[in-house]
């Protein structure tokens, strides 16, 4: 499959509005329930950057002091600001400012995931973007330790999505993780990416 029918397919298989009622996330995997109206409303930028070989996923690894999520890998974005008109907005903007991803190479915005609610009290946006190089990132130190980019196809691999288990708070949880060489992907990226490649792929096989 050529680049132009992958970016055709992945348009077809996302939400075309962020008025979405489809909500997945941590609180639900944990048996946990909370009024979505006490969320906090965030929105992350999904960046798939066109590369010769293929479409790659542009991730960052938070830093270890932040309160949340610290040190895990991310996508970049975070909660909304009254000045957001919307959630793309919100994603473009917190983009730019933690990598210095300038909106102007995010030529196309594809759709939406499903929103995702954390069990830090945000729900999540997930908007799908692709990105064209050459660009220069310029990463925000306080926030982002680190930037980089999987290949989509490593993604999109079910026989690359894992079940973990730990114990929290006195009960044993299960979580999906991707991981990907000198890197763990888990909690929500990668419970969205997992969510993203069931809806471009069919396979159901991801966690």
């Amino acid at each position: 499959m050529n680049h132009l029918e992958l970016r055709e397919q992945i348009r077809r298989c996302l939400h075309s509005t962020h008025d979405l009622e489809a909500i997945t996330g941590d609180l639900a995997v944990a048996g946990m329930e909370c009024e979505v109206q006490t969320l906090m409303p965030a929105a992350v930028l999904v960046p798939l950057v066109e590369r010769t070989k293929g479409y790659t996923v542009l991730l960052t690894q938070r830093t270890a002091h932040l309160e949340h999520h610290g040190g895990q890998i991310s996508f970049p974005g975070g909660r909304a600001e009254d000045r957001d008109a919307s959630p793309v907005h919100t994603a473009l903007r917190e983009a730019e400012e933690e990598t210095g991803l300038q909106r102007r190479h995010v030529v196309e915005i594809a759709g939406f995931l499903d929103l995702y609610q954390t069990t830090t009290g945000f729900l999540v946006t997930p908007v799908v973007g692709f990105v064209e190089p050459p660009f220069e990132l310029i990463l925000d130190a306080f926030e982002v330790a680190e930037a980089f980019e999987v290949p989509l196809e490593f993604i999109l691999d079910p026989g690359n999505h894992e079940y973990r288990s730990t114990f929290y708070e006195g009960q044993q949880q299960r979580y999906g993780v991707i991981p990907y060489p000198g890197r763990c992907i888990w909690g929500a990226t990668a419970a969205i990416l997992a969510g993203f490649a069931r809806r471009l792929t069919g396979n159901p096989l991801s966690f």
